[in-house]
């Protein structure tokens, strides 16, 4: 059978002690970007990371967050604003195009809505307002 006091007659034991702040850490702005960069990175897995660095992966996401939106950037103040769309009615008597004629710009009709897309109009605008257009007729 065995008794607390075995231990005692073995001798020494090896005893750590630990000095300093407990568990909490201060981490450095650099050491925060440096730990969001390799979350960043693709195919990087966040727990993986957290364990490497020990910490949890909520603080991960956290400071992923925060340099995805920026320094001072608050993620409330960084929502999207919509604009009301306001469709004007079509009048059914409008002549058609003639077929030889050049129209500057294209027309798209998306659920009822006509879109007049303009030359020169770049391909990431274009697909935003295709999108809320989407979005405000679902």
């Amino acid at each position: 059978m065995d008794d607390v006091n075995d231990d005692a007659k073995v001798g020494y034991r090896r005893v750590e002690v630990l000095t300093g702040p407990g568990r909490r850490r201060r981490w450095s702005v650099e050491e925060k970007a440096r730990i969001a960069s390799e979350a960043l990175a693709p195919g990087a897995v966040v727990s993986q990371i957290a364990r490497r660095w020990q910490v949890c992966p909520q603080q991960v996401f956290a400071w992923r967050r925060a340099a995805l939106l920026g320094p001072g950037c608050d993620p409330a103040a960084t929502a999207p604003e919509f604009v009301p769309m306001i469709a004007a009615p079509v009048a059914a008597a409008q002549p058609a195009a003639k077929p030889g004629a050049s129209t500057p710009g294209i027309e798209i009709d998306v659920g009822g809505a006509v879109v007049r897309v303009a030359c020169g109009v770049d391909a990431k605008t274009l697909t935003a307002v295709l999108r809320a257009v989407r979005a405000s007729l679902a």
